[in-house]
């Protein structure tokens, strides 16, 4: 039999394109033992309590299991095959018994609580001591000290949990490549972008058919929402995507079930833990201390927005009825004619700047804005891949040193997850005075490129490209020689958001558009004048944006902060409910949110979506630093481009990881507390 590649050794990278569906279970299976054994021996009382003893040993076999499981589910995510879903919902319940399993382990529990009682305890290094603190909270979070029928239901909830959230995102991805629309009448795309409907007409064509083939992926369908001018036909891309996994489209993707189901589940299982609530059991691993702080937080941002966005409304609703015609502004008119709206009001359209920012010359500049700030070198390096829009990139230091390994997979494509997201399939380790290097997936949705033509991106997609580079280099830039401490294993959940909003700053920069620019046809970079008026409508709608972001959030936490579970009109009921206190735009009854919301349903965000809005006056605040700097060197071509500050930064904020708390390390970045100020200022909501 062919060598298993999920198999090769940590220290390898891992041949992508020799990983088969039938290697995912033997492998998982085998690293199971060797990982069960490891956890066996190091619970073993006679040991020594000591990190060389239990921890490293531990780490050691435990890392293969993880990095193999994440390979899985790295490529269930981006590939996804029958085939591949077969394989990864059969290992899905080995890996979840296991993970239950360890944290419900007593004896590994007693061992490190015999690891915080040694007598030299208190001279192990402030990270070392931190790790084993954690691991006690999370003992003690994962059902360690419940005994008889609760242990079993405890076990029980986490496997089901762990199904029922893939399946929920199955049924997401599979209603939404399971939707089109067929249209034969080219008058109907009037408006349109061309580069879209060479695509669409690409797409209808792999399919056998004549015309244009349009679908829910973003590349199509954001385009199609902003720029159609038949009214029908946005219709019925709103209506498709806003019923995706509902009781309302085939009723083999509706989420209905699901979402009961896991709120029942989560809240059943912080019941079993003593802590009332599912918000209450999240927020023990959080900056924020309760929901009521999160509350209070979203509540009072929601005050400051609102006003603003109601204001956003009016204008545009005037505008929309005035020059547009549209007496009543439905929901699958916002887009379109708030895209109008800027272009009249700031003279140019996404389409006109998009056709800027080429994708290569994109990464050329983000490549750039990296090696200034951080002093590191980026360069594209042949790997193996998952497929052919997938390609490598070598971080190194300034002396050819590697830092680690960085995975780009920016196009759309069927079996692909919709969305943007960063993931980790090795983390920095320092073993027996040898560096592993960290290994970085960054996983995007643009479209691709158009025969010959470059890929072209719009600022959105720009600012998410850097928004995801900023998780990247929290893992790549780590210092931290535990994988315990490792940024994605151990940074508060609402502080993990800092490093990604705080580099979509860079994206408004003068200094670096010029980098990123240069006309997808002429080579020409962006005019001075079109980035005059792409920064003067920076803050367009951003009240509008702010609140439904908060309604979002407030949704989330108020669903979670329950005793009980809730039912599907429950939950939409709840949602209105919120609609009512914050938001201005109000969707269609019919409208299915929840049910392709897979960020708390699958994507580990329940009871975390603030974290966003959160890590926004973090990140604000940390690039304040950038704009004092500048000011202080007005002369500088280089603007926010401080090294200085961003050597700062890359010390205090992404070296250190999950060392210490994020409170402490946004502290010594900016030399104290986090002030709201700079996010107010940054959105245009610090005044009426």
């Amino acid at each position: 039999m062919t060598q298993n590649p999920l198999l090769a050794p940590v220290s390898d990278l891992v041949d992508y394109a020799a990983v088969k569906p039938e290697h995912i279970v033997p492998a998982v299976e085998e690293l199971l033992g060797i990982a069960r054994k490891a956890v066996d021996h190091a619970a073993d009382a006679a040991l020594a309590p000591t990190w060389e003893a239990v921890v490293e040993p531990l780490d050691t076999a435990s890392e293969r299991l993880w990095r193999a499981w994440s390979v899985a589910g790295h490529l269930n995510a981006v590939v996804n095959t029958p085939e591949l879903r077969e394989a990864y919902n059969a290992a899905l319940p080995l890996i979840t018994e296991f993970s239950t399993w360890v944290g419900l382990h007593e004896g590994l529990y007693q061992q490190y609580q015999r690891l915080a009682a040694a007598p030299d305890f208190a001279s192990w290094s402030p990270v070392r001591r931190r790790i084993v603190e954690m691991a006690l909270r999370d003992f003690r979070l994962s059902g360690v000290e419940l005994q008889g029928a609760d242990r079993e239901r405890y076990a029980q909830i986490s496997d089901r949990e762990a199904q029922a959230s893939q399946k929920f995102s199955e049924n997401v991805l599979d209603a939404i490549d399971a939707w089109s629309l067929l249209v034969d009448d080219e008058a109907r795309l009037a408006g349109i972008p061309a580069d879209v409907l060479s695509a669409a007409r690409a797409a209808a064509e792999e399919d056998g058919k004549a015309g244009w083939k349009l679908t829910l992926k973003m590349p199509c369908y954001l385009p199609v929402m902003q720029y159609a001018q038949d009214r029908s036909l946005r219709e019925a891309l709103y209506r498709g995507y806003g019923t995706v996994a509902s009781e309302l489209g085939d009723a083999k993707f509706d989420n209905s079930g699901l979402i009961e189901e896991l709120l029942s589940l989560r809240a059943e299982e912080s019941g079993l833990l003593g802590l009332g609530t599912y918000a209450s059991l999240r927020l023990q691993t959080r900056m924020a201390r309760d929901a009521s702080e999160v509350t209070v937080f979203l509540r009072d941002l929601a005050a400051r927005a609102k006003p603003f966005a109601q204001r956003d409304l009016a204008e545009l609703t005037a505008y929309a009825t005035g020059e547009l015609g549209l007496t009543e502004l439905q929901p699958w008119d916002v887009a379109y004619a708030s895209e109008r709206l800027r272009e009249s009001r700031y003279a140019y359209s996404e389409d006109e700047v998009k056709q800027y920012f080429t994708e290569p010359r994109v990464l050329a500049g983000l490549f750039d804005v990296i090696e200034k700030l951080f002093d590191v070198r980026l360069t594209e390096t042949p790997v193996s891949t998952w497929h052919s829009d997938a390609r490598g990139v070598r971080v190194e230091r300034p002396d050819g040193g590697l830092i680690g390994y960085l995975y780009l997979d920016l196009y759309a494509r069927s079996g692909k997850q919709s969305g943007a997201w960063v993931d980790s399939e090795r983390a920095r380790r320092v073993v027996a005075g040898h560096v592993q290097t960290p290994v970085v997936y960054l996983t995007c949705n643009f479209s691709r490129p158009n025969g010959d033509r470059a890929a072209v991106l719009t600022h959105d997609d720009v600012i998410t490209l850097f928004h995801e580079t900023g998780h990247a280099l929290h893992a790549l830039l780590s210092e931290v020689d535990e994988p315990g401490a490792a940024a994605f294993a151990s940074v508060e959940w609402d502080a993990i958001e800092l490093p990604s909003q705080f580099m979509e700053n860079f994206c408004w920069e003068w200094a670096v558009v010029q980098k990123l620019s240069a006309h997808v046809d002429t080579g020409e970079p962006l005019p001075r004048a079109l980035y005059d008026r792409l920064v003067a409508a920076r803050n367009f709608q951003s009240g509008m944006q702010a609140v439904r972001q908060i309604e979002f959030a407030l949704f989330d936490m108020l669903m979670h902060d329950r005793a009980k579970g809730a039912s599907i009109t429950e939950v939409l009921a709840l949602l209105q409910e919120v609609r009512q206190e914050v938001a201005v735009l109000f969707p269609p009854s019919w409208h299915r949110l929840p049910h392709a919301f897979s960020h708390l349903f699958a994507g580990g965000y329940g009871a975390g979506y603030y974290s966003y809005k959160w890590a926004e006056v973090l990140s604000a605040d940390a690039y304040e630093a950038f704009e004092e700097a500048a000011a202080k060197q007005p002369d500088n071509a280089l603007g926010t481009l401080d090294a200085e500050t961003g050597a700062r930064f890359r010390r205090e904020v992404l070296a250190v990881g999950g060392s210490r708390p994020a409170a402490e390390s946004f502290a010594a970045f900016r030399g104290r507390a986090p002030r709201i100020d700079a996010l107010l200022r940054h959105s245009g909501m610090s005044g009426n």
